[in-house]
C-alpha cells in the first residue's frame, strides 16, 4: 500500500510552476496572429497610399509613411485576443482598469498593460501533509485533491501575490489540522465527511480573495509498515473471534435442541422405541452393513420383524437386474 513518491511537492516549485503557467497566459495574452496581420495590412495599405501619392515606388511621403507605421505599431500592441475562459487584467499607468475578454479586445499601447489573464474555469490541485500525528498519535501521510476555481479575477490578482500557491498552502495547513483532531479509524472510514469539511474551511478562506473551492477529495492514506502489518493481524485474529463465536452459538443451539428431543422421548417410551427402530431401519437398508444389537432389543422394539422386511427388500433388489436382464 505505501509507494516512495517520486517527487517531492515543495513552495518553491508550486512558486515556479504558478509563474510559468501565468508567463505563458500573460504573453499569449499580449501577442497574437491577428495583431500582426492588421500590423501588416495597415502597412500593405500605406504603401499604396504612398505610390498613388507619389506616382512611383521609389519616393516615399513622410507623412504617409510616418503615419502608416504608427498605426500599424497601435494595431500590433494593442489588438489582444483572449479566449473563452480567460480574462484579462489591465491596468492604466499602475492603477487598475478594467477586465478584458473573453474574444478581441484592444489596449493602448504604454499607457495600459496587460498584468495576466486569468484562467477561469475549474482546476485541480493535488496537496499532501507527510508524516502527520493523527489524535491517537500514529503517523500518516495523506494525499489529496482540491477542485476550485477563480470566479473574481480581480480580487484574485489585486489582492493575493500568488493565489495558486495560498491555495496549496492553506489546504495542507487545513488538512494537517484535521488530520490532528481525528483518530486514525475515523480518518479511514469516513473520508467523505473529512473530505466536505476540508472544503468547508478552504472555501471560507478563499471567497474574500474571489476564489471558490468546489471540492476536496482524500484520495490515499499511507500508513507506516509496522502499523499495516499489526493491523492486519488484529484483523485476522478478530475474523478468528467472530467465527468461534458464531460456532459456540451453533453448539449451543443444537445442544437445546437435543435437550429439548431428550424431555420428549423421557415422557413418551414409545417415541424413543420408533425412533431406535427408525435408526436401525436406516441401517439395515444400507448395503453390506452389520448392526449387533442386544437381545433385549429384539425383544422390546420387534426388531426381528423389521429385520426381515429389511432382508426381504435386499433380495428384491438383488433379484432385479436378473428379472430384467431375462426379459
Amino acid at each position: 500500500m505505501a509507494e516512495e513518491r517520486k517527487t517531492k511537492v515543495t513552495p518553491q516549485s508550486i512558486t515556479r510552476e504558478y509563474k510559468a503557467t501565468a508567463q505563458l497566459e500573460a504573453e499569449a495574452a499580449s501577442l497574437n496572429w491577428v495583431a500582426a496581420l492588421l500590423a501588416a495590412i495597415v502597412v500593405l495599405v500605406g504603401a499604396v497610399l504612398n505610390r498613388l501619392s507619389e506616382g512611383t515606388w521609389e519616393r516615399m511621403n513622410i507623412y504617409i509613411v510616418a503615419g502608416s507605421a504608427l498605426v500599424a505599431a497601435i494595431c500590433f500592441f494593442g489588438v489582444k485576443i483572449a479566449n473563452q475562459w480567460e480574462r484579462a487584467i489591465v491596468l492604466r499607468l499602475g492603477r487598475f482598469r478594467t477586465l478584458k475578454g473573453p474574444g478581441p479586445f484592444f489596449i493602448v499601447p504604454i499607457i495600459e498593460t496587460i498584468v495576466q489573464s486569468v484562467d477561469m474555469r475549474i482546476r485541480s490541485t493535488d496537496f499532501s501533509s507527510e508524516s502527520t500525528l493523527t489524535k491517537d498519535t500514529v503517523p500518516v501521510n495523506v494525499d489529496a485533491i482540491c477542485f476550485w476555481m477563480v470566479w473574481d479575477a480581480k480580487k484574485a490578482i489585486l489582492e493575493v501575490e500568488n493565489f495558486y500557491l495560498a491555495i496549496v498552502l492553506s489546504a495542507q495547513t487545513a488538512l494537517r489540522d484535521i488530520i490532528g483532531t481525528h483518530q486514525l479509524s475515523e480518518l479511514l472510514t469516513h473520508r467523505e465527511k473529512l473530505g466536505r469539511k476540508l472544503q468547508e474551511i478552504l472555501d471560507e478562506k478563499t471567497n474574500p480573495w474571489g476564489i471558490s473551492v468546489q471540492s476536496v477529495e482524500i484520495r490515499d492514506i499511507i500508513l507506516p509498515k509496522d502499523l499495516e502489518d499489526a493491523m492486519s493481524k488484529e484483523a485476522q485474529a478478530e475474523r478468528e473471534r467472530h467465527a468461534r463465536i458464531i460456532l459456540g452459538t451453533a453448539e449451543t443451539e443444537i445442544a437445546e435442541k437435543f435437550a429439548q428431543a431428550a424431555k420428549q422421548y423421557e415422557s413418551n417410551p414409545g417415541a424413543m422405541h420408533l425412533r431406535g427402530m427408525n435408526m436401525l431401519f436406516e441401517g439395515l437398508k444400507e448395503k453390506g452393513s452389520m448392526i449387533i444389537v442386544p437381545s433385549s432389543a429384539l425383544e422390546t422394539m420387534n426388531l426381528g420383524a423389521i429385520g426381515g422386511m429389511a432382508a426381504m427388500s435386499q433380495m428384491n433388489i438383488d433379484k432385479d437386474p436378473c428379472d430384467s436382464g431375462d426379459s
